[in-house]
């Protein structure tokens, strides 16, 4: 297949000499933000600029007496407060997000005439809101979802939002689908429940009738729907869009965002776990990492494929429930995106932040994707209602760098004030102002791609839509042995959840089976059903057995352990020097190390020094890092070998295929726990036990050891 090739750097490449120094730039961006506002050293006032003199108590008549009226303090402090919630987000309401910048990599426009993709000095603003689809704002971080990965660039021709997923493709291929589609996986309209989260009869009655909903559903009930960090999500714009240069053009591309720090998820017992012990985990992630300085990055990339091989493929390129395999076209980096600053105010700035599949710039246009040409209405219909009327672009955090001049006026919450007297185009009273820009002058207008159209009016599907199985069988056989048996165990423990048998029977037969049989037989036998011997259509194979690009095992990232939680565990009587070694060999990798106590109290070291500890094992339990490690110490090790919270503690790290690293006086600990030494299970706390166990972080999970883990109990 035809793709272009781009002689742009990795990420990894232009991480260095080249990133522009932190202060400055977010000197730059902030310049930008007029809106911003410091209390420091400022008087309490009214919103109308009025000092207040008494904000503790009402004007009353009397000190008994009843409140006044003419109270314009506390009628103008109330009136906001009642009106301070707005409506939620019918989707993707669970969310959070961080200001940051995005660089190109290249002069890129032989491809596109965008001018954030020309200049390799520019930098553009961004600001990113991560979410979650199915719970309302306060359903937990780690339940199994799809992720929303949405990116305002505040281009200097304009906001440009690239409006996607953690996952390339989605559950319906028309729009007019969507309604129901959000109301089978809501919770349950008698009860509302489950909260956050598909397991329930709704969802499966819909998806188990709806067979091109497959693929999609595969990958949510892969690891991908469980993620480890926001930080490690790969994203995608889901929906192919054209990219057209200054002499007209056009290209097909797909949009992929890859994280730097690699694809990782969580395990399902901790997803689980984490939601009860830390239900803000992703939240609390992506803000610490920030304010830690390790600072998030992906690369952005797209595929390329040109207008005379858009029918080369066994799928068609407007079908939103299909990728494009890399191994067919594969990804061309475009350029870097780093996240460095957090948000202000929540409310102000993610709750308030609107995005729009239609706010794109000269150089971007759109397919006929009949998803995507539905979602060009239903945002900005969505934000009207949400932010109160036309203007929410006035926003701070959604109004444009850009100037912004259209004539349109009035509405609720106009803030922009317009001394013009004519609102309309074409006028002579305010000299023609605003007028148009051609599309061939210098940093002309927006033209939409000419693409010619000539076709009668119907509802109808493209039978080049009708293939359903082959991408979700091709996902399916693209997983690693260990990710498959977790596709696997979700599908039992979602469709276990459903009540109706004659929709658990009509998910195995008609849809698993005519995916991949001994998927199907594995999951029948888990739920008590007869196993299929066939699926129900003729099946189609795609050119591909398998795509490595779809597994997360290939997607280690490039940065070690950068950013990763590694616990310490302490009690008193803990060597003091290996405490020191441990953490000075973590933080030259520029891990995250941590120790923990019996208690929050400081432990006394094995010569008599207090040794202040970050938080107590109970507090920040194992499935809140990425490694363990046990310094030396032998009245430590006894502490510990008699504490049924510590052994808690590296028994579900064990089960939870963490690397751990004990001393190599913790062998009785061993013993006691009942393990034995793998290639994550280390004795030591030397240079070669040291690397030995950064090297088994870096590789996420000791996947070796699952087996030998389903012993451990949960």
């Amino acid at each position: 297949m035809a793709s272009k090739k781009s002689t742009a750097p990795h990420a990894s490449q232009v991480a260095g000499a080249d990133t522009p120094d932190k202060a400055n730039t977010n000197a730059k961006l902030q310049s930008l933000e007029t809106f911003r506002s410091d209390a420091t050293g400022q008087a309490l006032r009214t919103n109308q600029g009025v000092k207040v003199a008494d904000n503790q108590n009402s004007l009353k008549a009397g000190a008994r007496g009843p409140s006044l009226l003419e109270d314009f303090i506390m009628r103008e402090k109330i009136t906001h407060f009642d009106h301070e919630r707005i409506p939620e987000r019918i989707v993707h309401a669970r969310g959070t997000g961080a200001h940051g910048y995005f660089q190109s990599y290249a002069n890129h426009s032989a491809l596109t005439k965008a001018g954030f993709l020309q200049d390799p000095q520019k930098i553009t603003p961004v600001f990113v809101r991560f979410s979650t689809v199915q719970g309302p704002r306060g359903s937990g971080d780690t339940v199994r979802d799809v992720r929303g990965f949405a990116v305002k660039f505040y281009t200097d021709e304009g906001n440009f939002d690239l409006v996607g997923n953690n996952m390339p493709v989605f559950f319906i291929q028309d729009a007019i689908k969507f309604p129901d589609f959000v109301h089978a996986v809501k919770p349950e309209p008698h009860n509302e429940i489950p909260t956050g989260g598909s397991a329930h009869d709704t969802f499966w009655d819909f998806v188990s009738l709806v067979p091109e909903s497959a693929h999609m559903v595969m990958w949510a009930m892969s690891d991908r729907a469980i993620p480890r960090s926001l930080r490690m999500m790969e994203g995608f714009g889901v929906h192919t869009f054209r990219l057209i240069n200054a002499e007209g053009v056009a290209s097909f591309v797909k949009f992929h965002w890859k994280p730097r720090q690699g694809v990782h998820s969580v395990l399902w017992d901790e997803a689980q776990k984490l939601a009860g012990k830390d239900t803000d985990y992703h939240r609390r992630d992506l803000w610490e990492a920030i304010e830690t300085g390790d600072y998030p990055e992906w690369e952005l990339g797209v595929q390329i494929v040109s207008e005379e091989d858009e029918h080369k493929f066994d799928f068609d390129l407007l079908d939103p429930t299909k990728i494009i395999p890399e191994e067919l076209v594969p990804v061309t980096p475009l350029g870097k995106m780093v996240l460095d600053r957090n948000p202000d105010n929540f409310f102000a700035e993610i709750e308030q932040i609107a995005f729009c599949p239609g706010h794109i710039v000269p150089g971007i246009d759109f397919t006929n994707d009949p998803l995507l040409q539905g979602r060009l209405f239903s945002y900005t219909d969505t934000q009207i209602s949400r932010l109160g009327g036309p203007n929410f672009h006035e926003i701070p955090i959604n109004r444009p760098i850009a100037p912004n001049h259209s004539g349109q006026r009035d509405a609720m919450h106009r803030m922009t004030i317009d001394k013009g007297r004519a609102s309309y185009e074409p006028n002579s009273i305010d000299g023609g102002w605003p007028k148009e820009t051609p599309p061939a002058a210098q940093d002309g207008g927006f033209e939409s791609y000419q693409e010619r159209v000539d076709a009668h009016k119907i509802r109808q599907r493209s039978d080049s839509f009708g293939d359903h199985f082959s991408q979700a069988r091709l996902f399916f056989h693209s997983m690693s042995d260990n990710e498959q048996q977790h596709i696997i165990k979700a599908y039992s423990f979602e469709l276990g959840k459903v009540e109706r048998e004659h929709i658990r029977a009509r998910e195995v037969n008609e849809i698993l089976a005519n995916i991949d049989l001994k998927l199907a037989a594995a999951v029948a036998q888990n739920l008590g059903l007869p196993v299929p011997k066939a699926g129900t259509v003729k099946g189609k194979e795609s050119k591909l057995k398998s795509s490595p690009a779809l597994s997360q095992m290939n997607h280690p990232g490039d940065v070690g352990i950068k950013g990763r939680k590694i616990a310490l565990l302490v009690a008193n009587g803990v060597d003091g020097d290996s405490v020191d070694r441990l953490v000075k060999a973590l933080e030259a990798h520029s891990a995250r190390p941590m120790l923990l106590g019996p208690t929050s109290a400081p432990v006394k070291t094995s010569d008599g020094k207090a040794l202040a500890v970050d938080a107590s094992m109970e507090g920040m339990p194992s499935v809140m890092f990425d490694g363990i490690l046990v310094p030396a110490g032998k009245a430590s090790l006894d502490a510990l070998a008699a504490s049924g919270v510590s052994k808690h503690f590296l028994l579900e790290g064990y089960k939870h295929l963490k690397a751990i690293a004990l001393a190599k006086d913790g062998k009785a600990l061993l013993g006691v726990l009942g393990l034995k030494e793998d290639k994550g299970l280390l004795l030591g706390d030397d240079q070669k036990t040291v690397e030995a166990f950064v090297k088994a972080v870096e590789g996420h999970r000791v996947w070796a050891r699952e087996a030998a883990a389903e012993a451990i109990p949960a």
